[in-house]
């Protein structure tokens, strides 16, 4: 008996999708024509696609490149359509400063917002280990992440491993119930929160259980070589020197590693120093590293976020001033 295939659904809502699709639906038609083995349902901003899962996996992908096009031009055609089903792009070859770089979830078109982020972008293809460092909100762990998901979808890496320093910021956790995952997942949320913008929640369930995508605590890191692998460490300077050292020298064949941090939240017991500074000043001028700094015209949360780093920072050089 033939299996029934699973649903999935996908939402125009950040686009003009009756546009998107054509007068009469023509575009819909034909795109209807090239996945015959799919079932595609359209309410309005809401698509439907039924099928087996490497057949909606592959129209996610395609869908994806349409969406990204149409983002570009205005406008979608044959011409276009068959171009992404032979090539996966319409313009091979040609970068873009507003490229996205994951189609998300819900319609989310994720994508470098501001100047330093789309210098994040061009390091990561450039150098195979990158350091962003910078302020809170400005987009660095997050499109790290978008980058990595990235070059798992395209085949670029087999894997993605995400890992941060288990550090309280000033609070004590105490003896959390549940199992080793449960426990240290609270630690590793911010990425978890990255990950669900951009994929489906049953996908990162089915990538966690087969080891495509794995979220760990640096300590984890240790004695293992990552090859063929999109490797992130988040809240680097919440690492030692020592802790830093061992992660980097992780990196094995097929390896992207990005590090990111902040060195105005270091959260590290008293006593302790950020391997982060250090780092950055003996690797700056190795070749096949890239750095990128940003800073508060970056920050992408709410508007007051940047209000409250600029204030920190005329507290901070108030209080270097006093004798």
């Amino acid at each position: 008996m033939e299996e029934p295939g699973i649903e999935r659904l996908f939402s125009l809502d950040e686009i003009d999708y009756q546009r998107f699709w054509g007068a009469n639906g023509r575009m819909l038609d034909f795109v209807r024509l090239l996945f015959p083995k799919i079932k595609i349902v359209v309410r309005g901003e809401m698509l439907k696609a039924i099928g087996s899962e490497d057949d909606i996996d592959w129209f996610d992908e395609k869908l994806a490149a349409m969406l990204s096009h149409f983002e570009r031009h205005g406008s979608l055609g044959e011409e276009a359509v068959m171009r992404i089903m032979e090539s996966g792009s319409t313009e091979p070859g040609k970068e873009n400063s507003d490229e996205v770089l994951v189609h998300g979830r819900n319609g989310l078109l994720v994508k470098a917002r501001t100047a330093n982020q789309s210098r994040l972008v061009e390091m990561v293809a450039a150098n195979d280990l990158v350091f962003a460092v910078g302020p809170a909100g400005t987009g660095k762990t997050y499109t790290a992440v978008a980058l990595a998901v990235r070059a798992l979808k395209n085949k670029e890496v087999r894997r993605i491993v995400l890992t941060r320093p288990a550090v309280e910021a000033g609070e004590n956790l105490g003896y959390l119930p549940g199992d080793l995952r449960d426990k240290l997942d609270p630690y590793l949320q911010p990425l978890y929160d990255a990950l669900r913008d951009m994929l489906p929640p049953q996908k990162i369930d089915s990538y966690r259980d087969d080891g495509t995508i794995e979220i760990a605590p640096l300590a984890f890191m240790r004695g293992r070589t990552l090859d063929n692998a999109f490797v992130i460490l988040d809240e680097a300077q919440n690492a030692t020197a020592a802790q830093l050292k061992m992660f980097l020298t992780r990196m094995g064949r097929n390896a992207r590693f990005v590090v990111t941090g902040d060195l105005t939240q270091i959260d590290l017991p008293h006593r302790q120093q950020s391997g982060l500074p250090q780092a950055l000043s003996i690797l700056r001028d190795v070749k096949g590293v890239g750095i990128v700094e940003l800073d508060r015209s970056d920050v992408v949360r709410h508007r007051l976020v940047a209000e409250i780093i600029r204030a920190y920072e005329r507290q901070a050089a108030n209080d270097s001033t006093r004798p």
